[in-house]
Parts: C-alpha cells; sequence; structure tokens
C-alpha cells in the first residue's frame, strides 16, 4: 500500500474511474452510476487510489434526509482493480473518505455492505435503526458522526442515480 495514493478525484480522471469501477465489478452498471452521479452533482466525494495509474475509486453521494436537518452521504460504490486487491487499498479508501466526510461536517454515511468488513470502520446497524431507506434491512449500516438524537429518525432519500442500479 505504500505506493499507492489516496487523493480527491481530477476532471482528467473520469475515464480511468469509469475503467476501474467495470472492471472492478464486472459489468458496467457501477460505472454507469458513479458516471451520473458526477453528472448530476450528487458525488459529494470521489477519491482515487493511485499507483502508477488509477487502480482504485470510492464515491459517496449526497442522501436528502426528510424531517430534521441532518448532512449525510452513501458510501458507493468501492472499487479497486483485481490485481490490486488485498492490499489494503479499498480500506485506505474507505478510511481517508470517513475522515473527509466527519471533517467537512457530514452527521453520518450510510452503506449496503457486508457487515464483517464495515463494522470495522465504524458502520454498525444499531447507528442505522432509525433511518428508512429503501434499502432497509440486515446490510445498511451507518457510521455516526454526531450523537444519535442528532441523527433521530429520518427517511433518507438516495441520488436519482441509485434507482437505474438492478
Amino acid at each position: 500500500m505504500s505506493d499507492v495514493v489516496v487523493r480527491p478525484e481530477l476532471p482528467s480522471d473520469a475515464g480511468a474511474i469509469r475503467a476501474v469501477v467495470a472492471e472492478a465489478f464486472g459489468r458496467s452498471d457501477e460505472a454507469d452510476l458513479v458516471d451520473r452521479l458526477r453528472h448530476d452533482g450528487d458525488l459529494a466525494l470521489s477519491l482515487v487510489a493511485v499507483a502508477d495509474r488509477v487502480v482504485g475509486h470510492v464515491a459517496f453521494s449526497r442522501l436528502r434526509p426528510d424531517g430534521p436537518h441532518l448532512r449525510a452521504t452513501a458510501l458507493a460504490p468501492v472499487s479497486v482493480l483485481p490485481g490490486f486487491r488485498r492490499r489494503g487499498i479499498a480500506a485506505a479508501l474507505i478510511r481517508d473518505g470517513l475522515a473527509r466526510c466527519a471533517a467537512a461536517g457530514e452527521g453520518c454515511v450510510l452503506v449496503l455492505g457486508e457487515p464483517p468488513y464495515y463494522t470495522r470502520f465504524g458502520f454498525s446497524r444499531d447507528a442505522a435503526r432509525a433511518l428508512r431507506t429503501p434499502y432497509d434491512g440486515p446490510y445498511l449500516m451507518a457510521a455516526a458522526f454526531v450523537p444519535a438524537a442528532a441523527i433521530g429518525a429520518a427517511h433518507m432519500r438516495y441520488a436519482p442515480a441509485f434507482s437505474m442500479l438492478t
């Protein structure tokens, strides 16, 4: 991991990000999602991992809570080229992104994923329990940067681009 640098995406990274996401998922749906989030202005944060080229990417998109005022984002997708997996790149992207979200004043970040993986980054099902999303269930977790009372019960609307995923 020492030869990999995590940084915010640059406009010139868009094509490389698309290629990384499509190769990581073995299809173009998630790459289309990232492109649409970027096009619609819904990317709150987009980070790349760069070795000699872009080898990883993570997107944080704006959530729109109904109810109490809360700044919140969704982590999705996180992608690493197959030949660069198991080197801590995804973890570095996630940790850097969460730190940037907290520093920017986000109240929480939601993720839909495997609990054994994401709990090590501070995500929990308990932190997401009072929130309602189209993705409610055992894989919805939140990393909260404010007390639970400040998050309250809210319905979280994802960016419209998520509706195109199958």
